[in-house]
């Protein structure tokens, strides 16, 4: 190994050299310095025409997430390796182990003669795995709501063009299921589906609530649309779904009346999502999930010359407009007292917009705390910097 690379950036350069030649059996990535993570567990995997090296990430609280990373990324391996004490590397090839020992230093061992035997070339292919197996999602296809929504035909099959869509709602389901825990456990629940448009989520959570679940749900959608809200009415009636109602009004102005626990909203435009969040807040929803869209506010407002060297560029000031955006919207969620994630909802090869804002409400959360007051005062910062206030 020449002593001008890293153990950690030599063992990214051999991941990167057995998944390009398809000699990569898996690496394991163990002895996490973050607690909150496992281990993480590299394998190749053929998604349509190309292959990818699928990280999946083991977090101590039993999620699994996922990570396709194109097969020639050196310095994305090597990133990965900066996060563990040990890294095994197992190829058709041979072996080697990247260990940290408790003084901060690292050891590649085996890493040259794997790296002999890579470029003698001739190693056994791998066998790839793809991603085409079947997926047990929360939906079938064949619910009475999927077929009256157009997604399913009648036999359940769901519609070729509507695949994406399919995939996004079972998605949303499973999200939306990681958040039971901060949700009432027994009793009535109150949902909310703010901007609902045609409503694809308020009737995939009605169902998953009322029908997987068993829970006595009353939810209501809301959007400006008449003849859209006429439109779910008729098809929650016909689904005999006693429990959800949708109402044509201001989601601003909008009163539910009583305790809110769940607020999703999917796709509101520009600045409807920050109505949304402000009602949430307002009814200290429990949990909130929403996926904005269409970030312009911002786009015509920023004045940071911090950033001109960024928003100069008209492609690039939007995308830091849409992060900005977002990131001042889950700050001010914070300092409301919530904990907030960004997450990803759909693979953003489907779709741009596949950002969604979740916020968990604190129940330890103090208005009236010097922290409570620090996160506050980190919004005003932030939108200060952003805005030349």
């Amino acid at each position: 190994m020449s002593e001008s690379i890293t153990p950690i950036c030599r063992m990214g350069e051999l991941i990167a050299q057995a998944a390009n030649e398809r000699a990569l059996k898996k690496a394991v990535f163990s002895k996490p310095r973050d607690p909150a993570m496992r281990r993480i567990v590299i394998t190749l995997r053929r998604i349509g025409e190309r292959t990818v090296a699928q990280a999946e990430t083991f977090t101590a609280d039993n999620k699994a997430l996922h990570e396709n990373i194109a097969v020639d990324d050196c310095a994305r391996f090597s990133a990965l390796c900066e996060g563990f004490g040990q890294v095994n590397l197992l190829t058709s090839a041979g072996e080697c182990e990247l260990r940290r020992a408790a003084s901060g230093k690292t050891t590649l061992i085996g890493g040259d003669k794997l790296a002999r035997a890579l470029q003698k070339g001739g190693a056994d292919t791998c066998p790839i795995d793809g991603n085409n197996r079947t997926k047990q999602y929360i939906l079938s296809g064949n619910e009475p709501f999927l077929r009256l929504l157009g997604v399913s035909d009648e036999r359940g099959r769901v519609h070729d063009k509507k695949q994406s869509k399919f995939r996004q709602i079972n998605r949303f389901l499973e999200l939306t299921r990681d958040c039971l825990a901060h949700l009432p456990a027994t009793g009535p629940l109150r949902i909310c589906d703010l901007c609902c448009g045609k409503s694809y989520l308020s009737f995939a959570a009605y169902h998953y609530f009322a029908n997987v679940l068993g829970r006595d749900v009353r939810m209501t959608g809301v959007d400006l649309k008449p003849d859209v809200v006429a439109y779910c009415n008729e098809v929650a009636g016909k689904l005999g779904f006693a429990g959800l109602e949708f109402l044509c009004g201001d989601v601003g102005k909008y009163d539910a009346g009583e305790k809110v626990h769940l607020v999703i909203s999917l796709h509101a435009c520009d600045t409807a999502t920050d109505l949304v969040l402000e009602r949430a807040m307002a009814w200290n929803a429990d949990v909130i999930l929403s996926t904005p869209c269409c970030h312009h506010e911002l786009n015509h407002t920023l004045n940071c010359p911090a950033l001109g060297f960024i928003a100069e560029h008209s492609m690039l000031r939007q995308k830091l407009c849409d992060a900005a955006t977002d990131a001042l919207r889950l700050k001010l969620l914070q300092a409301s007292g919530y904990a907030v994630a960004a997450l990803e909802l759909i693979d953003p090869e489907e779709t741009p917009k596949n950002i969604m804002l979740r916020a968990l409400r604190r129940p330890d959360f103090d208005p009236a705390s010097a922290s409570a007051a620090a996160l506050r005062q980190e919004y005003q910062t932030a939108r200060a910097f952003l805005l030349g206030e």
